[in-house]
């Protein structure tokens, strides 16, 4: 019996030992670059269902799905931490522009939301329609994020709540201040928007309804997503001539309502106000000093993109825009105009002037057919084919396009951008939409370039070609730093138990190509993407796969 039981024995290792061990995916013999900003290692990577299952020699394990990592650097996905996607997920959830960069969450939300929505906003959103065209099926910010999941998306989606969408959503459109209890109505709807899932609070404060927007009504919101360990996030009021007091607000802002603040796509703007760059890292870095956690993003080009109608003084779009369109009618008004886009104002942040000019002003798309012609020309050369002044032509051309019209604004420093870069708490968002580049829909417009490359040129430009930045560094600061800003649970480091967000590129030839000239061009040398497990990117070519996630905040659930 004894000699029996020593066979059964013997037989069950041998067994065991002949057998391998299987798993759902196996990326092998990639130099690892863990996302914690250290020297990378040579490992291979287990995948089983949504989770890295085993880093490490995996030689004697096999998988369903096995991908050659040699020469390659594998790494953690990247978040975007200011993505304008959240309508062209909706047209095409495979977001193709920053997924073959190797982004696999969307950060969305800038001082303006998907909700909440009430009866006249959900109206104006549906019947303000440009080229993409799409069902306004939710009223609450939670109740998109999850409309968008279950529709189907490639990438993970979080977002924040929008700081002049409450405000718009209880006060209108009007630049007057909150009642007392119209505030409260406003902190309610954050309060739902944290219990939700989203990351925090969010402004754009150079923008109508945001610009109307007083300190102490923001720090009230704030200290509502505070309660839920949410962050604020912010389009400051001026990056510009009041750079660094728009610096000093934020930072106060943080301060009294005990949160941790993020500057969105931080910049100079302006050659008149390059040199502020310098003063701003000093309070920036103070503060930090201090306790306080202050951090930033950034795009890595010298332009801007937002609406011609950031050439117009804001009090002019007291009311909304339909308002600014009936008063451009008046010649009063236009002349008025004319002399403000022309002059450097304290009270206001004027692209137009810190472009220096309507030849530093692109124009990107309209939304009426007779006009899309002057797609990627300047205002100067529009300007000229129309024999008005560059002033009256962006009057003109906004009346007959009833929008804000899309335009580029040159106005950053090279140098800036560098320094900017190299800064411990600095991520990177693209501030553009991730678009197809061979849908017609969107080729009816141009877009910024970022939303191509933005990613791509940290590495490949920034990183590899200049040495701004190390390799390791870079993925670091497009990972788990913005990943731990957010206080994501486990993502942003490639670590067993995290989720599987994997990305494997060509260190040697990633690369960006779209330009403004020609803007839908894919960046190149991003190979393999995994989301949530699920490869949405093979050997450089999207799979249609859309295993992607709404991200809960902090506060979901509390």
């Amino acid at each position: 019996m004894k000699n029996i039981l020593n066979f059964v024995v013997i037989t069950v290792i041998l067994f065991s030992c002949s057998q391998k061990q299987q798993y759902d995916t196996i990326i092998r013999n990639g130099t690892i670059y863990d996302g914690n900003g250290g020297a990378p290692y040579k490992a291979d990577i287990a995948i089983n269902a949504d989770t890295i299952a085993f880093i490490g020699d995996l030689s004697n394990a096999s998988a369903k799905n096995e991908t050659d990592a040699t020469g390659m650097a594998v790494a953690p996905g990247f978040v975007n931490m200011l993505s304008q996607s959240d309508v062209a997920l909706l047209h095409d959830g495979r977001s193709q522009g920053d997924i073959r960069q190797g982004v696999t969450l969307e950060v969305m939300g800038e001082g303006g939301s998907m909700g909440p929505l009430n009866p006249r906003m959900k109206h104006d959103m549906q019947t303000g329609q440009g080229d993409l065209k799409f069902d306004v099926g939710w009223n609450t910010l939670g109740e998109y994020l999850n409309y968008a999941e279950k529709k189907g998306i490639s990438c993970n989606i979080a977002s924040f709540v929008g700081a002049a969408q409450v405000r718009e959503y209880v006060i209108g459109e009007d630049n007057r201040a909150p009642t007392p209890a119209e505030l409260d109505s406003m902190k309610a709807q954050v309060d739902l928007a944290m219990k939700e899932g989203a990351m925090g609070v969010s402004t754009a404060l150079i923008y109508p309804p945001g610009f109307f927007a007083k300190t102490d009504e923001l720090v009230a919101l704030c200290k509502e997503a505070s309660k839920y360990h949410g962050m604020y996030i912010s389009h400051m009021r001026s990056e510009g001539t009041k750079l660094l007091q728009a610096v000093d607000e934020l930072i106060a802002i943080s301060k009294q309502a005990n949160i941790p603040a993020e500057i969105f796509h931080l910049k100079a703007g302006g050659k008149d106000n390059w040199h502020k760059m310098d003063s701003l890292i000093l309070k920036v870095e103070d503060a930090r000093k201090q306790g306080l956690a202050i951090t930033a993003d950034m795009y890595t080009y010298l332009a801007g993109a937002t609406g011609l109608t950031a050439s117009f003084p804001p009090i002019l779009q007291d009311g909304g825009f339909g308002k600014l369109w009936q008063r451009l009618h008046d010649p009063a008004v236009r002349k008025e105009m004319t002399k403000a886009m022309n002059t450097s104002s304290q009270d206001w942040e004027n692209l137009y002037y810190n472009a220096g000019g309507a030849d530093k002003v692109l124009l990107l798309g309209f939304k009426q057919d007779s006009l899309k012609k002057f797609t990627g020309k300047t205002l100067a050369e529009v300007a000229k084919i129309r024999g008005t002044s560059p002033e009256e032509t962006a009057m003109n051309l906004i009346v007959q396009d009833s929008t804000r019209i899309e335009a580029v604004y040159f106005m950053i420093n090279e140098d800036n951008v560098k320094k900017q870069m190299a800064l411990p708490w600095v991520s990177f968002g693209s501030d553009e939409a991730s678009y197809t580049s061979d849908d017609s829909i969107y080729l009816k417009s141009n877009a910024h370039p970022r939303a191509y490359g933005n990613f791509a040129r940290v590495i490949g430009k920034y990183a590899r070609d200049e040495k701004v930045l190390s390799l390791q560094q870079a993925i670091y600061k497009l990972a788990k730093l913005p990943a731990t800003n957010l206080k994501l649970q486990k993502r942003g480091e490639l670590k067993v138990g995290n989720y599987a967000d994997v990305v494997v590129f060509d260190p040697s030839k990633i690369e960006d190509h779209a330009t403004f000239e020609k803007p839908h061009q894919y960046a190149t040398g991003m190979l393999q993407v995994f989301v949530n497990g699920a490869q949405v990117l093979k050997d450089g070519e999207h799979t249609g796969a859309k295993p992607g996630r709404f991200i809960k905040g902090p506060g979901y659930g509390m």
